[in-house]
């Protein structure tokens, strides 16, 4: 779900990987954890089981583009 509310002064961690500045940042908001695109305010919020089913999904591969 992306947020509305404008955002705060989250301690983003990006990737190793970013290098043109356009990256995604992850943030612990509270009980969330929150996705923000660094170029904007935007966020998606998840809790933390939904982020560590993510992760999970990721390091599997089912989220790898097809080559």
């Amino acid at each position: 779900m992306t947020s509305p509310r404008p955002r705060r002064d989250l301690r983003l961690r990006t990737s190793s990987f970013c290098s043109d500045g356009d990256c995604v940042g992850v943030a612990i908001d509270g009980d969330e954890v929150r996705v923000v695109d660094t170029k904007s305010s935007e966020a998606l919020q998840f809790t933390p089981a939904e982020w560590t089913a993510f992760v999970a999904g990721v390091k599997a591969g089912e989220f790898d583009l097809p080559r």
